[in-house]
């Protein structure tokens, strides 16, 4: 198991965007796959960077 979970934080840090834009993107269908975990959201790397790829290609 090494796919790393990140935070909704640790989303926003890396990618550079406001939180608040990543709780949009979630509500709205867009954005990176997350999940929660309790009461916790959370982002499967590999998810966030086949996201990435996506965008990149469009």
């Amino acid at each position: 198991m090494n796919d790393s979970l990140l935070s909704i934080e640790d989303l926003s840090a890396y990618l550079k965007i406001p939180v608040n834009t990543l709780y949009q993107w979630r509500k709205t269908g867009k954005g990176p796959a997350g999940f929660r975990a309790g009461k916790y959201v959370r982002y499967r790397s590999s998810d966030v960077d086949a996201w990435i790829t996506e965008q990149a290609a469009c």
